[in-house]
């Protein structure tokens, strides 16, 4: 998927930003997926561009400026929910692991 910056079709960086957010809010992987693939396909977009395509891409990151702060929020915010979520199953899994040797020592988890 390629984007241009002057079709009307293309969504602004802030609507991007929005909608990535609330993607992320409710765990929507395949549209975090094709977000991201849009966000690659500007990148790539970049090197060819005009000046004025460049222009209009600051201007739209400028008015994004306070979406992209709260798209960072959310992100770290899930960063953190997955690194806790992680630390819980390797928690859970040592204590089963723990459980399943105990039980086995002598049928009642007791030596």
């Amino acid at each position: 998927m390629r984007l241009t910056l002057l079709r009307p079709e293309q969504p602004e960086l802030k609507e991007l930003l929005v909608e990535a957010s609330k993607a992320l809010a409710v765990l929507d992987a395949e549209r975090l997926e094709g977000l991201a693939l849009c966000c690659q396909a500007l990148a790539r977009d970049l090197a060819p561009m005009s000046e004025s395509q460049r222009d209009l891409l600051r201007q739209q990151a400028r008015a994004a400026v306070d979406d992209m702060a709260v798209f960072a929020r959310v992100l770290e915010a899930t960063r953190a929910n997955v690194q806790v979520m992680r630390r819980l199953r390797a928690l859970r899994s040592e204590r089963l692991e723990y459980g399943q040797w105990g039980m086995m020592e002598d049928g009642r988890g007791h030596d």
